[in-house]
Order: C-alpha cells, then structure tokens, then sequence
C-alpha cells in the first residue's frame, strides 16, 4: 500500500522519523537512530530524499549512484537496497514507494522531517522578514537554518548524484551565510562578522561577495587600511588564478573607502552594491492568456524552482513536450506570476529553435544588454564577451529570463544568468538533459476534464451544455492537445451555425483529422512538420515506420524487429525521438506516441517512405516478431505440444527467447494489447495465416480472460477476412479461437457452432490442428450443454489424433475432458481413471500449468464419487497453481468447485466462502457460469438460515439460467416454490 493508504494512520503511536543529508545521511525515529546501511545503500536513500516525493526512474537512480560504470545488476541491486531501506524503516516501510518502474519516498505523507525542508523554510521565511524589514529576525532565522548543517553534505557518499548535489549544498550555505552576514553588517555587527568573513574569504579565496562584505565590515570597524588591502589581495589573486580585474562593485567599494564616503557608514539595506535605483528594468514578458486552464501540478513545481532564485542559487528550469502541447502559455503563465519576486526585470526571447533559422546567441546577447540599459557603443563583439557583460550586468540583481523555444542546451547556456538571485526559465521540444543543473519538466498534454474545460471557454457554456458526449468526442480527437483543442474550438466559435456534434464528425474521420485542425495561421499538422523536418534521415526513417503500428505503445524490441536494427541502434534512434518530444517513453523500454502525433507519422510515411512496400514490410516484421516470441512462450510453457509443428514458418527469427517460464508469461500478459492490434492490423493478403496463428498460439490469455473481448473481435475480423478471401486453412483456425472464447465466456451453443464448422475446415484443408482442437472443444461445449454421450463421441475421436500425432499434452487434455463426459455419464471409476491418465501426463512431461487442469478434473471426479478429502486436495493444489500462473478463471472455476464439495460434506460456512471468491473472479467467464455459482452460494446461505440473501442469489440465477435456456432454470424454480408461495 502507498502512502495515500496511510494519510489516515494514528501518528501517535508512532515517534517521528527524521531524516538528515545536510552532514552524513542519517534516520532516526524518535531519539533512536535507524540503520541505513552501506555508503551506497545511503546514497539511493539521499538521493530519493532529495527529490521531494517526485518519482526517480531505475535509469536516473543507476546513473546517479555508479554513473558510466553500473555493476552488471544494477537494477537488481537497487531492488535490494530498496528492499533493506524498507525493513530499516519498518513500521513505516511503505514511506518509500515503487512507482512506474522507479521509485519515490513520500516523507510528508508521513510526518517525516528532513533537514533540507527545514532549512530551507527557515530560509524562506528569513527573506520575508529581511524583505519586511525585520532584519534581526531575518538573522535569528538564518542562523537556525544554518544550524542544520552537520558538517559536509552527503558526507561519504559515493556517486555522481551525490557529488553534484554535495557540491549544491555547500554552495546553498555559503550563500546562507552571505545573506546572515550581510544582514549583520546592516544592523551593526561589522565587528563581530569580522572574524568569521575573514575564515570564510580565507576558505574561498575567489568569492568577490565575501571579500565585499569583509571590506565593509573591516571599514565600519575603523579599519581602513585593511579593508583596502583586502582589495589589493583580490586584485592581485585574480590576476594571478584568472588573468581578470576584479567586478566593478568590488572596485566602486574600493573608491568609496579611499574617499571615505559617509555613505559607508550606514547600514543600508543595499550594503555595498551599487545603488541601481536609476536601473533599466525590462518588462519584455508577452501577454499571458485570458483563458489559461488546469496545469495546477505543473505552475506549482515550476513556481517553486523560481523561488529558489530566492536564495543563493541561479535557478534553472526547462519545460520539454510535443509541439502544441503548451510550453510556451505555460511559461509565461508562470513567469508573470513570478514577476514579483523579479523586481529588477523580465528578460524574453523567441529562440526560433524549432525553425530554419535559429536565433544566434551573441545576437540573443546583444538584444538583452540593451534592454538593459548598455549603449550599443559598448556592447562588445564576440558570444563570451558578450556574455560576460550581461552576467555582470545582472549581478546583484534580480531577474527574471524567459528563454522561449531553444534547440538545444548549446544555444541556451551562453544566455544563462550567472548570478544568485536570478532564474531563466526554458521552453524547448528537445529534453535539456545536458543542461547543467537544470530542473527538466516534461510537459504532458491536458487531462480530459482540463481539456474540456478549455474548449468550454473558448466555445462557450451554453453550446457545449447541450452536446457534451459530443464535445467530450472532440477533445478526445484532438488528443487533449491545446493547441489542437484552441484551433477546433475557435473554429466552432466562428461558425455559428455548426453544432458540436458537426464539428465532432468532422474530427472523427482519422484520414482527414491533421486537415481540420487548422484554423488561420495555426495547425497541427505545421507544427509537427517543424520537429520532423529537423530529424536525419535514419531518425526520419524510425518516425515513419514506427507510426505504423496500431498497439498501444511498442516495446523496445518490438520497435527494433519493425526498424530492422538490432536494440542497441534502435534504442539509440528511440531515445533520440523522445528527446525531441517526438515519442514519449510510456516506461523504461516502451515507447508510444501521441494519438495526433501518430497520424502526422503515418502521413508521413506515405508521403516519404520509399519504396512503397517498406511499409508493409516493416509491420510484416512486426508480425514476426510477435509470432515467433509468442511461440516460444508456448513452447516453454507446453514441451511436447505439437500444434507449434504446424504453424506458419515466416523464414526469420526475429522473436525472443526465454529460459523461466515466469518471465515468459509475464511478456504475455504486457504485450497481449499491442500482438492482438498488430494481428488485427494485418488481418489481409499473405500475413493472414500469421496473424491467425499468433491468436491460436496465444489463446491460453483468452483462456485466463485477459483482453477477451479484444481477442474475439480480432478473432472475428480474422475469420471474416479469411472467409471472404476463401482460405479455408486460416478461417478453421480462426473459428477455433472463437470456439475457445466462446467455452470461456459461456455461449456454450455458440462455441459448439464454431467447433463444428472449424473441424469441417480444418479437415476439408487437412488441418490437423483445427480439426482436432475443434473436436475437443465440441466435448466441453456438449458437457455444459448436458448432451454428455455426444462429449464422449467427439472427445474419443479427438483422442486418436492426438495419440496418431504424438501429441502427449493435447492428450492429457483429451483425457481430461473423456473423464468428464464419464463422470456425467455417472461412469464414475472410469471417469477417475481416465483423470489419474491424465495427471500422469502432464506430471511426467513437467506441465505445471496443465497438471492444474488434470488436478482440477480429477478433484471434480474424486468429489463426486463420494471421495470429498481426497478431492479437496487435489482441487486445492490446482487452486494454487492458477493463482500462481494469474489463471483468474480456472481461479474462480476452482473456488466453485471446492464450494460444491463443501456443500456437499455439510460445510455451508467454507462453501459460501469459496463461492463468494468464485463470484469475484467470474466476470469474465460469462454469465451462464456466476448463475451456477450464485445457485451454489444460495444454496449455502439457506443452511445457515440467511433466507433473504439465499433467495435473492436464487432469483438472480433464475434470471441467468432464463435468458440462457438452460435447464438448470428447473432446479432453481423448485428452490424458490416456497417463497412464491408465501
């Protein structure tokens, strides 16, 4: 459970747990101090803390804490320290979290105190006093957030993560101490700040602030003459370690002393600086819009890095996204709001980064300096001269600069304040990860209730009141994009007589929804056409191709079988497209596009892929890949089992391989939405049987109930496909899929007509598969339908193929299903006989999963021969395994079974116990199947005198069994007589 689980937890039971990374990492909950393990093991710890509750992907924490050197196992290992931070933290082990492959530590979840959050409060919190000009609070609040330094940051930690942020911290408390010594020397306390500047100049020889002050401070002492030699000592030091003169407030001070400015003597609130009342203050923010909507997660994080500016850091911020998604209305959203905390000015610019011609920086350079107040006469030449004017010019100052559409982190570093104070806040569709110290933002596109609010406004109330199904249809088709929603919006808004519904239609077609959504000089389709056109051509080339796909993301190596590249070069090309904001990173591995994004894709793969055929070779490939994976999987999971002799060879192996089972079950169950999309997609010409046998070597997940309904719309689409090119061969095969998807969902009459038919195919195509399958699922479906000498007949003649073939497992299945037909046929030694058989096979052939099957038939057996022990048992021991296996079906099969065995020894408790997790577990085996549990589970309640409850589970069976024509209908009449009497 998450922390959200615990917002409601009775904290006082519990001491506090404190957490400090200012000095060595370390935990304490109450006054005992908490095992945090190796030097590494506190470095994912400290670097967790240090993210504030946001999330730090396995990726980032492996480069953090071994940077290009990882250990081979690195994700395994930070599994294991996660793991001992965890039992460290116990009872509060759930404070660390495990989200979206990473991981995350919710401290104010759970009342946990670290010392940078303090500090940094009481940091906050003396700027407003010093602001408000209560300076000797301001200085009581400084040295209490100083007090939480413990001597070196993240002392002892390992790691480039820990580096970056040791050196942050020092530079966060030297700053700290900067402003608690300025605020010394303006209340009178030069004499004392005398002895602790002249430690620190002493320590950081090169920081012109702290040779400042301590001039300051040696003059109000009446020190003059070293106060000036303090200047001297600079100039000369700089000279020397820089070849530079020192800055010019450094030497304006030097003047002031020399001519004993009375000015000196007072403790201003500037100290030192220069007096800049006289300043230019640029204002060059666009307008924000009247409009702006949602985006409240992303204003706070944003507004709180510019806070930061603050204090003693320059604080950086870049926003990444796809062209259209906001990054600029965003911005200066925030930057307006920030403004204040700005007072000496707003710098902007539009660094054209997404065009031809991308804005220069030494003309960016020259453009700020004179909005700044410089004469062009001495504004020099040259990028670094240029930018070492405008970082002086903007030291000791506070602004704010807007840098709006870079390229990247090259164009943007030379426009970078220098200073304390200031901050730059970046737009960009390249991800700044190169940005030194940047803070990255990944800007996503709006949630639908903030989509739908916007085109509300724009469109207005009363419009959309009326049609709101079709307005939510319409910000769905524009991918909740903003810019898509503004242009679709004001296109409405322009046209008076157009409903919602009008322009949703409009919108729906996908052939022509990049070309409605323009409106004036605005659209889509441009926009994305300025990303790609900056791409080379292998990037191109990825773009295209992977647009093609119709799943709903793509793993890595699905990508790379579809590009034709092994994962190394496909994931380098994958990674280059989510910097670009072109792709997004669904999770570490998997990779998908936006919905708007994926049209402009596959237009471009029309218009530019060539040859033509590239195209189809690409998702052919896909298909293969898919194929060949999934028919590894069934090999693993089923040795022996013949159909995979039988299935399409494409000539290339482009699939996967697997040596756990787990591991290939999981690729299963995460892939099974995107391999169902790709055969559905080419579900035409000669990928047709491919497709149809990836179905058929999958259908152990419709069996488990996983994305059934997509499976029989794909399977059907298949069989219709198949029907009308006349194949024979792929349309038995794909009857037998719905055949299976019909048994699972209950349509047990439906199930047996496409048996039929399948066998009839299979055999006029002589196809063993579909003819022997198809026989034995006609046994199962003759079962269920109480027409028992019939399941004995098709089983038997399915049991000689599968003995002719060799094929031991189908067999075993066989078996199973002949023992059923038995036991209904009230042949009961037989019927356990033929179980034991079974069980026998799946055992010796190692079939963990298909021994649940044997186990399951041969309980079913046991029980109804009077023999409720042994039956349990082994109806328990196949529980286990489907609920190891995420058999959630067969899962909720069993329960019922055990529940009919507890009835049937007098155990009403234990039966509607097992009834009711039958009932959990069967919605997705149709309805015919919750009847037979819920006429079980009345039946249970009606022993423990629960009548009401009995008969209402009764009726709702009754109902079931109706609308089904099944004869268990009868049964359940007679248990309700009595209360239709009464």
């Amino acid at each position: 459970m998450g922390a959200e689980g615990h917002t409601g937890r009775d904290t006082g039971q519990r001491s506090e747990l404190r957490f400090t990374v200012l000095g060595p990492v370390r935990a304490w909950r109450g006054e005992s101090a908490l095992q945090t393990g190796s030097p590494q093991q506190r470095a994912l710890l400290a670097a967790l803390l240090l993210r504030g509750g946001r999330t730090a992907t396995a990726e980032e924490l492996i480069d953090g804490l071994w940077g290009e050197e990882p250990p081979e196992q690195a994700k395994a290992t930070l599994r294991t320290y996660a793991s001992r931070i965890r039992k460290a933290l116990a009872p509060d082990s759930d404070l660390l979290v495990s989200e979206s492959g990473g991981y995350a530590t919710r401290t104010h979840a759970y009342g946990a105190v670290l010392d940078v959050d303090v500090a940094t409060t009481l940091a906050n919190d003396a700027e407003k006093c010093a602001a408000a000009g209560d300076r000797c609070r301001a200085r009581e609040l400084y040295d209490a957030a100083l007090s939480q330094w413990d001597g070196e940051p993240l002392a002892h930690l390992p790691g480039p993560y820990a580096e970056t942020q040791r050196a942050r911290l020092v530079e966060w408390r030297l700053g700290l101490q900067e402003h608690r010594l300025d605020l010394d020397l303006q209340v009178g306390c030069h004499a004392e700040a005398v002895s602790e500047l002249t430690a620190l100049t002493a320590a950081h020889p090169l920081r012109e602030r702290l040779r400042e002050l301590l001039m300051l401070a040696l003059y109000r002492s009446g020190r003059q003459a070293e106060a000036l030699a303090v200047y001297a000592d600079t100039r000369r030091l700089l000279a020397e370690e820089l070849g530079v003169d020192p800055r010019p407030e450094l030497a304006e001070l030097q003047r002031r002393i020399l001519d004993a400015d009375a000015g000196l003597a007072l403790a201003s609130a500037k100290s030192a600086r220069t007096d800049t009342e006289d300043a230019v203050r640029p204002a060059q923010l666009p307008a924000t819009v009247a409009d702006f909507t949602g985006r409240t997660d992303f204003v706070a994080e944003l507004s709180e890095q510019l806070a930061a500016a603050e204090g003693t850091v320059m604080a950086v911020s870049a926003v990444a996204g796809i062209g259209g998604v906001g990054k600029t209305t965003l911005a200066v959203h925030v930057a307006h709001a920030a403004a204040r905390h700005f007072p000496d000015g707003q710098l902007y610019v539009d660094l054209q980064g997404a065009g031809r011609s991308v804005a220069e920086p030494e003309a960016v350079l020259g453009a700020f300096l004179r909005a700044l107040g410089t004469p062009d006469t001495s504004i020099p030449d040259g990028v670094e001269e240029r930018a070492a004017m405008y970082r002086s010019r903007l030291a000791g100052r506070r602004v704010l600069t807007l840098l709006d559409n870079a390229r990247d982190a090259a164009q943007v570093r030379p426009l970078l304040p220098g200073t304390a104070g200031c901050a730059a806040l970046v737009t960009s569709r390249a991800r700044m990860v190169d940005l030194a110290g940047a803070h990255l933002v990944d800007l996503d596109v709006m949630s639908p209730d903030e989509a739908l609010t916007l085109f509300t406004r724009i469109v207005g109330e009363e419009r959309v009141a009326t049609e709101r199904q079709a307005a939510r249809d319409v910000v769905a088709a524009c991918g909740f994009l903003p810019l898509a929603l503004r242009i679709a919006a004001a296109r409405l808004a322009a046209r008076r007589t157009w409903t919602v519904s009008i322009l949703a239609s409009k919108l729906a077609d996908e052939r022509r929804r990049l070309d409605e959504l323009q409106a004036g000089d605005q659209a889509v389709k441009a926009t994305f056409e300025l990303g790609y056109s900056q791409l080379d051509a292998e990037q191109a080339r990825a773009f295209r191709l992977l647009g093609l796909a119709e799943g709903p993301d793509l793993s890595l190596h699905a990508a790379a079988a579809m590009l034709d590249r092994d994962p190394e070069r496909a994931e380098d090309l994958l990674e280059s497209l989510v910097d670009t904001s072109l792709l997004e990173s669904a999770a570490p591995g998997r990779y998908r596009f936006h919905d708007l994004v994926r049209l402009y894709a596959r237009t471009c793969a029309e218009r530019d892929e060539s040859p033509p055929s590239e195209r189809d070779a690409a998702l052919a490939r896909l298909l293969d890949f898919y194929l060949a994976t999934a028919t590894a999987v069934y090999r693993l999971d089923r040795p022996g089992e013949r159909m995979v002799d039988h299935l399409e060879d494409t000539g290339v192996q482009r699939g996967l391989a697997f040596t756990e089972l787990a591991a290939a079950t999981s690729w299963l169950f995460t892939e099974s939405g995107c391999f169902l999309a790709c055969a559905r997609q080419l579900a035409a010409g000669p990928t047709l049987r491919r497709a149809v046998d990836l179905l058929l070597v999958t259908s152990d997940l419709a069996e488990a109930g996983v994305n059934i309904r997509q499976y029989e719309l794909v399977a059907s689409e298949l069989q219709n496909a198949a029907h009308e090119l006349g194949d024979a061969h792929a349309e038995a095969r794909a009857r037998a899929v719905l055949a299976l998807i019909c048994l699972t969902t209950g349509s047990f009459e439906r199930a047996d007509q496409e048996a039929s038919r399948a066998g009839l195919l299979g055999q006029a195509a002589g196809d063993p598969i579909s003819y022997s399958y198809a026989l034995n699922d006609r046994s199962i479906a003759a079962n269920y339908l109480g027409r028992h000498a019939e399941a004995e007949e098709y089983v038997t003649q399915a049991l000689v193929t599968f003995r002719e073939t060799g094929n031991r497992p189908s067999e075993a299945s066989a078996l199973c299903n002949l023992s059923r037909a038995r036991m209904a046929l009230g042949r009961t030694t037989s019927a356990i006989e033929l179980a034991h058989q079974g069980v026998a096979i799946y055992a010796d052939m190692g079939l963990t999963l298909r021994l649940a099957n044997g186990r399951y038939t041969l309980g079913v057996a046991l029980v109804n021969s009077g023999r409720v022990a042994e039956g349990l048992g082994q109806l328990n021991e196949a529980l286990a395994i489907f609920h190891e296996s995420r058999q959630s079906l067969w899962e909720g099969v069993t329960h019922f079974r055990i529940a009919e065995a507890h009835l049937a020894d007098r155990r009403p408790a234990q039966c509607a116990a097992h009834a009711e997790q039958a009932l959990a577990l069967h919605g997705i085996g149709g309805e015919w199947r919750r009847g037979t549990v819920l006429l079980c589970l009345g039946k249970a309640l009606d022993s423990l005198g629960q009548s009401d409850r009995a008969r209402a589970c009764w009726r709702e069976a009754l109902a079931i069994f109706e609308r089904h024509g099944s004869v268990e209908a009868a049964d359940v009449r007679e248990l309700l007589a009595p209360s239709v009497a009464a």
